[in-house]
């Protein structure tokens, strides 16, 4: 699978990671988690994105990738601690729930730590970002990033202290495109895409029970991309978020055969411009002020 200089940090990622949201939402087993993880790195990703909030995630990856930690770069978040109501920026609790990743995933350091969805007055008040930049210094994480969108991830950008932004880029969200990625490229940050295939909202026909796949679904509608209507579809969403300015799409999964199948889209190679360009023409066109990015 091809790789990608991630900013100015020493990684080479894949082009694809493995999100680590769904196999803690919808409660994967072990034995799952395993073959996903071992399929993942078969196919050539070594990227391994999650965060403190997806229940069990980091437990079920730990345990998973023991005794393979130099196959993967491990990514994870902190900010809304599990089980709690809402989220925590309190410098001290970040630092608690980076050394609780640490034991959750069976490692001394992680590869990066973002900020998850920190709002732009928090980040301005600085102390966050300190936080992080002390974890960075007592070795529990060798960079440090932002995951977010909007105002904020351009602050994040702009400010000049993170490594990295995770935000959503997709056929379904493409603010970040003008936004954020051409300032994070000026600063050689290292991007990863989320939600790189917009959850594949289109394969419903009626709204989706699900409330974190509906606003795609609802902008996909209007959207009414012709390449949806056919087999396509899963190719041209993925190879549009992987020919943007970005090194990793994190892509989650509970199929083991998902991950061969999505390394195999993307082997097809760049997505012809002129479909890049109609894709990004018909979002112009279409686009509401409120179709920001999705956090």
């Amino acid at each position: 699978m091809e790789k990608r200089q991630f900013g100015q940090t020493d990684m080479q990622v894949s082009v694809l990671g493995f999100g680590g949201a769904e196999i803690g939402f919808e409660g994967a087993s072990q034995a799952t988690v395993s073959d996903l993880l071992a399929a993942a790195h078969e196919t050539g990703v070594n990227v391994i994105d999650t965060a403190e909030c997806y229940p069990g995630s980091e437990e079920l990856i730990g345990h998973a990738i023991r005794g393979q930690r130099r196959n993967f770069f491990l990514f994870t978040k902190c900010g809304h601690p599990e089980g709690l109501p809402k989220e925590d920026w309190r410098p001290e609790s970040l630092l608690a729930s980076i050394e609780r990743s640490l034991r959750r995933l069976q490692v001394n350091c992680v590869d990066l730590v973002h900020l998850h969805s920190c709002s732009l007055e928090e980040l301005k008040k600085g102390d966050v970002i300190a936080a992080l930049e002390k974890a960075r210094d007592q070795g529990l994480t060798r960079y440090i990033g932002y995951s977010g969108d909007g105002a904020a991830a351009r602050y994040a950008v702009d400010c000049g202290r993170f490594d990295s932004l995770q935000t959503s880029v997709s056929i379904a969200d493409q603010e970040a495109i003008d936004l954020t990625l051409p300032r994070a490229a000026q600063r050689k940050m290292g991007v990863i895409a989320k939600r790189p295939i917009a959850n594949a909202a289109w394969r419903h026909e009626q709204l989706p029970a699900n409330t974190y796949h509906q606003p795609y679904w609802r902008r996909l509608r209007e959207l009414d991309y012709d390449f949806l209507k056919g087999p396509d579809a899963p190719a041209v969403a993925l190879r549009f978020t992987v020919a943007q300015a970005i090194q990793t799409a994190i892509v989650g999964t509970k199929n083991p055969t998902r991950c061969k199948e999505n390394a195999e889209l993307v082997k097809a190679g760049q997505l012809p411009e002129e479909q890049i360009q109609a894709i990004r023409r018909r979002w112009h066109e279409v686009a509401k002020e409120d179709w920001t990015g999705q956090v």
